[in-house]
């Protein structure tokens, strides 16, 4: 396989943001959001700035890996969510659909990309064990899933498995690597990890409690599952992160890489209109379940996605 390069990683916070770090002691640079400024001050509006490098535009595969034990009904949250990306619903719904918010990609340079869900990988014996798992181990499983021409693979890590730095400062990176040392292309990928047992508060919100800040009763998740809900979001906010900024020269907050905000980090915490810190905005509510949500998928399936920022408005676009 090669030297395993080190992977420049692009990350990510799911709850609003008042202090960004930018960790500088070792190359590749990292931007990372501290868990205990939440919620206390409204950020400022954020304007991402087109520097000019490649987009993920025309057809992409997603690759799953899933790292640890998922159970069915988990692995098909997921699985059906990126399905729904760029397929619409065979019969008419009222609600915002998955494809109406990824089409706010669509409005990036490049006209955006038309996903497929490709292999589903199952790793349920931790080849590399339950960690905690480096980023280098992330990038490691990541190019072991195979084929990554016009593909990206997403690590999805089960409840139990940790993932260095999870939770302390990130709920998931994306990233690129350079392939190896025989020169072949650089591919993109993303990790997240299930929220579940070790941070939910911090990366299942707004389906359990914050660790600060305001304490509104939890929100009912759309599917019945805190981690797997609570993961789509990050899934979903790392991906719209991966096809308008896949190499670090895409769009992207001020002139630093590692530090700006991207598609979904620059509006945190937003998920429908009127959203404030602590509050996520007006939502859709399952009248059987109780369960909040913005977005319906494939086969009637219930999503609660984050805002995308919309380069032609430079303001955080919501469903509802």
């Amino acid at each position: 396989m090669g030297e395993l390069k080190k992977p420049a990683f692009l990350p990510l916070q799911i709850i609003p943001i008042v202090a960004i770090v930018l960790l500088s002691t070792a190359p590749p640079r990292c931007a990372a959001f501290n868990p205990r400024m939440l919620f206390l001050v409204k950020p400022d509006p954020i304007v991402l700035r087109d520097h000019g490098g490649a987009l993920l535009t025309g057809n992409l595969t997603v690759n799953l890996l899933f790292y640890g034990r998922f159970a069915p009904a988990q692995r098909a949250i997921v699985a059906d969510f990126v399905r729904s990306l760029s397929a619409a619903p065979r019969h008419p719904v009222a609600a915002p659909t998955v494809a109406s918010w990824w089409r706010t990609t669509s409005l990036y340079r490049g006209g955006g990309a038309r996903v497929a869900l490709g292999r589903q990988v199952l790793d349920e014996r931790m080849s590399l064990g339950r960690g905690p798992l480096s980023p280098g181990n992330v990038t490691a499983l990541a190019r072991a899933a195979g084929h990554h021409r016009g593909a990206v693979t997403a690590v999805l890590t089960a409840a139990d498995v940790a993932v260095a730095p999870f939770c302390v400062s990130r709920c998931g990176i994306h990233g690129r690597d350079s392939g190896g040392a025989h020169g072949r292309a650089r591919y993109t990928y993303l990790w997240a990890g299930n929220p579940a047992r070790q941070c939910p508060g911090q990366c299942a919100w707004p389906f359990h409690q914050p660790l600060h800040g305001p304490q509104a009763p939890p929100l009912v998740p759309p599917n019945g599952d805190v981690g797997a809900d609570g993961m789509v979001i990050s899934l979903a906010a790392l991906l719209a992160g991966t096809v308008t900024n896949p190499y670090g020269d895409g769009y992207y907050q001020g002139e630093d890489a590692g530090a700006g905000l991207e598609a979904a980090t620059a509006c945190a915490g937003i998920f429908g209109s009127g959203a404030y810190p602590g509050y996520p905005g007006k939502l859709l509510t399952d009248p059987a379940t109780g369960a909040s949500y913005n977005a319906i998928g494939l086969g009637g399936r219930k999503y609660l996605l984050p805002a995308l920022w919309d380069p032609t408005t430079s303001q955080c676009r919501t469903l509802v």
